[in-house]
């Protein structure tokens, strides 16, 4: 796909976004409708969902996908270190990749963007795909616009993720 199609496509997941969060608050559903909707969008995908922060580690949330590891410390993996440096990680080889957990030997690639509500983490979208050097700046640009909208359109509970304040 090119850089323009690809742009289009984000372009319209952004819009079926804002139109799915518009009549609903709840981040569990939200969430469970994002990892659907990337899913949909990015068909190189082999994951695409969350793991939410619980104050302590990543615990593994809504997503599409084969089963996938369930816990996940500060700084291990790309989920952890995305969520322990605050910024999106981008792994164009995850055989490369000194500190990946495989989760799904499918996998080729991974972007990691983090998630954060009310100056909280939240969590960190990750995304996996068949594809070797999948994602580049247009993913992180448009991915980082999908959560900054996701987080805006939802209300987070905290205590619904077992944070521990």
């Amino acid at each position: 796909m090119n850089k323009q199609e690809k742009i289009a496509n984000y372009n319209l997941m952004l819009a079926q976004a804002k139109a799915l969060f518009a009549n609903e608050r709840n981040a569990l559903a939200n969430l469970a409708n994002a990892s659907a909707l990337l899913k949909q969008t990015l068909s190189n995908s082999v994951f695409t969902g969350f793991y939410l922060f619980d104050g302590t580690e990543l615990v593994l949330g809504p997503f599409q996908g084969k089963v996938s590891c369930v816990r996940i410390a500060l700084g291990k993996g790309v989920c952890g270190e995305s969520a322990q440096q605050n910024q999106t990680l981008i792994v164009d080889d995850v055989t490369e990749h000194a500190n990946y957990i495989a989760c799904d030997s499918a996998a080729m690639s991974e972007i990691v963007v983090p998630m954060a509500a009310d100056g909280q983490m939240v969590g960190v979208l990750d995304l996996d795909s068949h594809l070797k050097a999948d994602y580049d700046a247009v993913d992180q640009e448009y991915l980082e616009a999908f959560v900054a909208e996701l987080i805006k359109a939802s209300d987070w509970n905290f205590d619904m993720f077992g944070v521990k304040n």
